[in-house]
Parts: structure tokens; sequence; C-alpha cells
């Protein structure tokens, strides 16, 4: 049965890949994912895993050795952070094209320059169109949970698309705190023995990854649009399957105090946890405010999202991520696509914090929602403000 333990996020990913049964773990060490493939190494080592675990070069020959073991039909993790996740990017778009279901954890950090190891967002959003599914997971327990489930959404034959479990770096990666870690006899069938409907055999060959001139590209890339878009009811039919086996439940939009609200944040990540103490404390005064936490990124839950907000009268958006040049962050610019002309669409405020491991508190999305508020009400053309920047 299920035991209480204690231990970072980075470890209880690699107890993940261990109940899984993985056959291969490829994969090479950056700050902050290193203690995930460092735990899974020792695993290797000692027994507790029989998989065979390929010591690379470079993140580039990590993602390309999982391509490699993916296709012939074996259970394929690998996990970077950062520069590392920027280092796979030309090979990322591979393993969703060719349809391999890769798991990979992404502890998410900073990009350089300035060098920075500290999370934050901005590497998960220079790969939002790369064709993977993205979630993201707040807590120890969440990235367990969803790290299992990520190896069934991704070998499900009605997907068969790579998935990223996204985890902030350091405030989930290094952070020791009690998760619920079940044995093999309670996993059950929950996640049965990889079955890749393709493999690559020299007895029946096969073609991936083929040369496609003008003529049928567009095709190509039409067809896996389409694709990745139908994973939604696969994705929310495993979570529902894990909800009903351990009682955990995961929606790809979740929502907090949001039936009446009128002023909803949206945000992503761990720091959800922050911003839902200040939900609760504003509430306590009377304030109609409202958390709606994006789960799932990719493939964007679209219809949910829109649900989820429709009473709202403003929409606040907090982001990790910046989007150099551009009017807003990327999660802004998703959520203003998302709700572009709708009848009496809210208004929509971006700000922008936590960048390279900056903390955020209560107090700060306490402030956050007084100065979208003055914002709103002042009708002020600001299209986002940087929290906390010093001048």
């Amino acid at each position: 049965m299920a035991k209480r333990v204690g231990a970072e996020g980075s470890f209880a990913v690699a107890e993940a890949v261990r109940l899984a049964d993985t056959d291969v773990v490829a994969a090479y060490p950056i700050t902050p994912q290193t203690h995930i493939v460092e735990r899974l190494s020792e695993m290797v080592a000692d027994g507790e895993l029989k998989a065979n675990f390929i010591y690379v070069e470079s993140e580039h020959s990590a993602m390309s050795a999982c391509l490699g073991s993916a296709a012939v039909g074996a259970r394929t993790f690998t996990s970077t952070a950062g520069q590392g996740l920027e280092l796979m990017h030309e090979v990322l778009y591979l393993a969703s094209s060719m349809r391999l279901p890769i798991v990979m954890a992404v502890a998410d950090r900073a990009l350089s320059g300035p060098l920075n190891v500290w999370g934050d967002h901005s590497d998960a959003m220079a790969t939002r169109e790369c064709g993977w599914i993205q979630y993201f997971g707040e807590n120890a327990q969440e990235v367990f949970d969803l790290t299992l489930c990520a190896f069934k959404i991704a070998e499900h034959h009605d997907v068969l698309f790579p998935v990223m479990v996204h985890m902030d770096g350091f405030h989930v990666s290094h952070v020791v705190e009690p998760y619920l870690l079940p044995d093999k006899e309670e996993l059950g069938d929950f996640l049965p023995p990889i079955d890749y409907p393709y493999p690559l055999d020299p007895n029946k060959p096969i073609t991936m990854g083929a040369f496609a001139p003008p003529a049928v590209y567009s095709e190509c890339r039409k067809a896996q649009d389409v694709a990745v878009n139908s994973t939604h009811g696969t994705i929310e039919n495993v979570w529902n399957e894990f909800a009903k086996r351990f009682g955990r439940q995961y929606k790809p939009i979740e929502t907090h105090k949001t039936e009446d609200a009128e002023t909803i944040l949206v945000s992503i990540g761990s720091f959800n946890q922050m911003a839902g103490v200040a939900v609760d404390k504003l509430r306590s005064e009377g304030k109609k405010v409202g958390l709606v936490r994006i789960r799932l990124w990719r493939p964007f839950p679209l219809q949910a999202f829109r649900q989820a907000v429709k009473s709202a009268k403003n929409v606040v958006v907090f982001e990790r991520s910046m989007t150099y040049g551009g009017t807003v962050g990327p999660v802004c610019a998703e959520v203003k696509s998302a709700l572009y002309g709708i009848k009496d669409a809210p208004r929509i405020m971006d700000f922008i914090g936590g960048l390279g491991g900056r903390d955020m508190s209560p107090k700060q999305f306490e402030a956050l929602f007084k100065r979208a508020q003055e914002i709103f009400d002042k009708n002020l053309d600001i299209q986002y403000e940087t929290i906390g920047v010093r001048e």
C-alpha cells in the first residue's frame, strides 16, 4: 500500500520512473534537474530499476538517444532544464512529428544571459510550439502523479505524442515535501507494459522522419496539429482514471473560488499556492476574487478555460516569462487569443514576476490584485507590468 514519504520533487519524479518500469533513461546533468538523473542512475546501479541508462555528452544527444529507444518500442524517459532544453530544441520537433511516446521531466529554469540557474518559465515557453503535450505540477505529489500519468498518456494508441512534465526549478525540484508513494501492488494495471504499435523492425520495414517536399509538407503539419489537439479527451480520461484509483483529481483547468468572482487571476506553476493564499485572504475581506490554474498548457484547453472565466469582469495574468519585443508575455497572449471576439469579454492585464528564481509572497499577490484594479478603474493604457523591478 501507499506510504507517506518525505523527499524533494526530483526524487518523487525518479520514483515514478522506477514504478513505471522504464526501459531506457538517456540524460545529461544540468541544474536544477540533476538530482532526477542522479537518483535514477543510483537505482539502475543498485538494481532497483532494470533499465539501460545511457550516459551522453549533451542534452542534444540525450534526446537523440531517446528517439532511437522510443522508435524500437522501449519505454523511454529523460529530463532536463533551461539551457539543456534549448540545446535539445531541434530534436524536440522530431520526437513529436514522428509521434514517439517519450516522457521528459523539465525542472524549469531561467535562460541565459545573464547566467541564472534558478527557476522561471522561460524554457517552457520557448518550447511551446514544438508539438509536445505539456503540463505543470505544483509540488512533489503532483509531479509524481503526473509523471506516472505521462507514460500512460504518451503511449496510448490514440495519442502517441511525447509529454513534458514541468515543475518549477528549486521551488519544486529541491524542496522536501511529504507525498504518497504507492507500491507495485497498488499501482496494479494502471500502467501496463508499453505496446508501441510501430516499432522499428528489420523484418517489417517502415519509414520515420522521411523527406517531405512542398507538395506534402503542409498536409503533414496540418495532420499533426489535428492529432495533438485530439489528445484532450485521452488526457482527461487518464487523469479521471487516476483519480478513481488514487483519489487525486487533475483537470486541464483548475479553479479556486471563481464561482462569483469578478476578478480572476490566471497563473501556472508552484506560485499558484501562494496566489491561493492571497485569494483566501481577499475573500475574507469581501473581495470577489478567484484563481484559475492552467494545468494543461499544450494542447491548450480552450473551452475549459473560457468556461472558467466566463463570469469575470477582469482577468489578471501572472506569468514567469517575457516575450522580448512583444506586447505581453506568452501566457497572456494565449489568454487574449482564447477570449478574443467573445461578447462582453473581460478586461485583461498582464503581470510578469518571479523571474530567475525571485520569490512571490501572498502579500505580493494581494498587491497585484490591488494594482490591477487601479489600472482597470483608471483605464490606464498599460499592457503589462513587471513586478518588483528596482529602478
